[in-house]
């Protein structure tokens, strides 16, 4: 399994002052170290560092299976998540929502499912077993936040 960091060239835009998914600038804030991992290097964002709040899209245009919510991200740049297996963004929490969407960027049906942190890597195998999975979509099973994505292998 090998999650992906969120788009580099929007991450590095938003941190310079560039606008969100919303068009506004990011909410710069100091974390508390509790629940606000970092979709770039995919760990918490540590006590008492300076972290961004904004919208984000994971998707390259509108459309209605395009979901937009919040993030978090290190204010400062981070080195990002590059390495296989599970990142620590996916051990934080009892359990994910998984979802996958196939090459035209639309969710298939019958795949989401709320999974508990020990079968998220079975499940993503489960799921690209199937030939229409591009990849696989990971949420927050309790505000339904983006974490991050695991594209297909081959």
């Amino acid at each position: 399994m090998k999650a992906q960091t969120y788009d580099r060239e929007f991450v590095e835009k938003v941190r310079a002052g560039g606008p969100d998914a919303n068009g506004q600038t990011a909410e710069c804030v100091i974390s508390d170290g509790v629940g606000k991992p970092c979709r770039c290097c995919l760990n918490t964002v540590p006590a008492g560092d300076e972290m961004l709040i904004l919208a984000a899209r994971p998707f390259p245009a509108p459309q209605p299976y395009a979901e937009q919510g919040p993030i978090f991200l290190c204010a400062k740049d981070c080195t990002p998540w590059q390495e296989e297996g599970t990142p620590p963004i996916l051990l934080v929490s009892k359990e994910y929502l998984m979802k996958a969407y196939s090459a035209d960027d639309r969710i298939i049906y019958g795949t989401g499912r709320i999974t508990p942190k020990e079968e998220v890597e079975p499940y993503t195998n489960t799921l690209f077993a199937r030939e229409d999975v591009a990849y696989i979509d990971v949420r927050s099973a309790v505000n339904n936040c983006f974490l991050t994505r695991i594209p297909r292998d081959d």
